[in-house]
């Protein structure tokens, strides 16, 4: 007979996901809101499903099969208080780390405390009766079915987790009729987890990138084996400012991953390895069949949206493991050959650039002193040196935990005043200073410290070409990108303030003044005093340096605005986008 199953898509995910992942035995108490699930599951010879009226003893009969049998076991309930009828037994899973998977469903819990029947309140739970809690409303669309099976997989993979024990969805069931009619589950990505002791997957004979986010120095150890695994495998480590590889296989990918055109034969690979942490740069121009992120913390971070493998070691066994235990390929086309040609190509490209951050980047990330450190406020700051590299020497840093404005100067400080003999720039842009600026009035900054200070009255990421508040034209600046605060550019607040602090002062307005005085603030001696150079530039100049450097390999669309712009120019054009932009809504 054939299997119907019930047309939630949530559910059908969800039933997917067991079967992808070997769970087979489901003890199941009678109900209406979970009556979906059975009705599927019971259709499937797949599963082996059992009948339990008292759902407190349900708990326990699938303690008792988890326990002799050593594999995952789902309970499932109905709303209301049935579920609470699971606590005993859930905590005697917790205790005996037995992989139990309690599955609770519920109506849409938007309408808790509204006096809806049936419904009790499942968000927080009791400490000792899961280690991980996951809430599972309807699914609608395709970005929420991608975004909750990663969701549904990294539950299921912590049955099993470091000892294993109980976790717990809370199933939302739709109201309206409940119709089976669904032949075939959907396809849904299975993520695995692996560590030490299981069995590696082999690698795809191909383009392998490795893609580092936020990353601590690396060790001697980490850099020889990545090395060693590039070398065998005719992989790339792909690369920004604050990735802190410096090898012979780094490969600066931003200056050709922000072009509007691409070189698929270059961007494209078939497997992504992430390692690392938070991603503080673009990935959207590169194209990549399948990812593994490898991370000592072992989470499931689905960052680049084709997650496979999550391997929970620390990187340098990972790497370590390939070397010694997977043959060579036979490698015909060097892959770091094929991205260096492209980045020289892309660069040639660059013609004179507007006197910008973009421009202050390009003329002195390469004359930072070696062995010093810098750190990049958010977010337009980092983009625009992530153009350029600086010396290997040097190690790069960004406040990337939650990517807000807080903190980037003092972290800067705090990492200047304990590494006294080495040089700290940052980068930072107006109100990113402004909100931080009360760190500079502490009693231990040192001479070791030397701010770039990109004075564009505003928020420039608000204002780019490519941000959503630049439809709005000089409106975005009212609010949106907030500018007129902090002195409205003014020529002496900062100077005024920060020399009353003891720094040395610079500024710059233009090219010319700016190439003056950058050889004092990049010299390689420590200074009597710690240094802040104000550099005031127009936010016309900072939106056409983004635009020109991240359009050197252009579209033929890019290529016929630049045309009308100069015909008609660039106020027409923005009426002509508006007017497109209502259609296209």
């Amino acid at each position: 007979m054939e299997t119907k199953y019930s047309n939630q898509k949530n559910v059908l995910i969800l039933i997917k996901l067991l079967k992808e992942h070997g769970i087979k035995k489901i003890v199941a108490s009678p109900g209406t809101s979970n009556m979906p699930l059975v009705a599927s599951v019971q259709q499937d010879d797949f599963f082996e499903v059992y009948s339990s009226v008292d759902e407190r003893s349900a708990a326990y009969i699938a303690c008792g099969m988890a326990a002799e049998k050593n594999e995952p076991v789902v309970i499932t309930c109905t709303g209301a208080t049935a579920s609470r009828n699971y606590m005993s037994g859930l905590t005697e899973a917790f205790y005996r780390k037995l992989p139990i998977l309690a599955i609770t469903s519920t109506q849409d819990i938007s309408r808790l405390g509204q006096n809806a029947p049936q419904l009790i309140d499942r968000r927080v739970i009791p400490n000792d009766i899961a280690k991980m809690s996951i809430h599972l409303p309807s699914i609608y669309t395709l970005s929420e079915e991608r975004n909750y099976a990663v969701l549904i997989n990294s539950a299921i993979l912590e049955l099993t987790r470091n000892g294993g024990g109980p976790v717990h969805i809370n199933l939302t069931i739709a109201d309206g009729r409940k119709d089976y009619d669904i032949t075939e589950l959907p396809n849904v990505n299975v993520i695995s987890r692996i560590n030490n002791r299981d069995v590696f997957p082999e690698l795809p004979n191909g383009k392998i990138g490795i893609y580092v986010g936020s990353h601590n120095v690396w060790s001697k150890k980490l850099t020889k084996n990545v090395e060693e695994f590039c070398r065998k495998f005719n992989a790339v480590v792909l690369v920004d400012n604050i990735s802190n590889y410096k090898g012979e296989y780094a490969v600066f990918s931003n200056i050709v991953t922000y072009q509007g055109k691409r070189n698929r034969n270059v961007t494209h690979m078939d497997l992504l390895i992430h390692i690392g942490d938070i991603v503080g740069t673009d990935f959207q121009g590169l194209e990549y069949d399948v990812v593994w992120r490898v991370n000592p913390d072992g989470e499931v971070r689905n960052t680049f949206g084709k997650l496979k493998h999550v391997f929970e070691m620390e990187e340098y066994e990972f790497f370590e493991y390939y070397v010694k235990n997977h043959c060579s390929f036979d490698i015909k086309n060097s892959y770091i050959k094929l991205w260096n040609n492209e980045i020289k190509e892309v660069r040639s490209k660059i013609s004179e650039l507007p006197f910008s951050n973009i421009w202050i980047a390009q003329k002195t990330a390469n004359k930072l002193p070696k062995n010093s450190v810098i750190h990049f406020a958010i977010q337009n700051s980092l983009r625009c040196w992530n153009f350029f590299e600086t010396d290997k020497s040097i190690s790069g840093f960004c406040n990337t935990g939650g990517f807000g404005i807080d903190g980037n100067l003092s972290s800067m400080i705090g990492a200047s005043i304990v590494s006294p003999d080495k040089l700290f720039y940052c980068v930072i842009g107006d109100l990113a200073f402004f909100y931080d600026m009360n760190v500079l009035g502490n009693r231990h900054i040192l001479n070791n410290v030397r701010i770039i200070l990109i004075n564009n009255n505003g928020g420039q990421q608000f204002r780019n070409y490519d941000s959503s508040g630049y439809q709005f034209g000089s409106d975005v600046n009212k609010y949106m990108a907030a500018s007129g605060h902090y002195g409205n550019s003014s020529k002496t607040l900062v100077k005024n303030y920060v020399q009353s602090l003891g720094f040395k002062y610079l500024k710059a307005e233009n090219k010319e003044e700016y190439l003056s005085i950058v050889d004092e603030f990049v010299s390689e001696k420590l200074t009597k005093q710690p240094m802040l150079l104000e550099i005031f530039v127009g936010e016309e100049n900072e939106r056409n340096a983004m635009d020109k450097i991240t359009h050197l390999k252009m579209t033929n669309l890019h290529k016929k605005k630049i045309i009308l712009t100069n015909i008609i120019g660039e106020k027409k054009v923005k009426k002509i986008e508006k007017i497109i932009n209502k259609l296209d809504s």
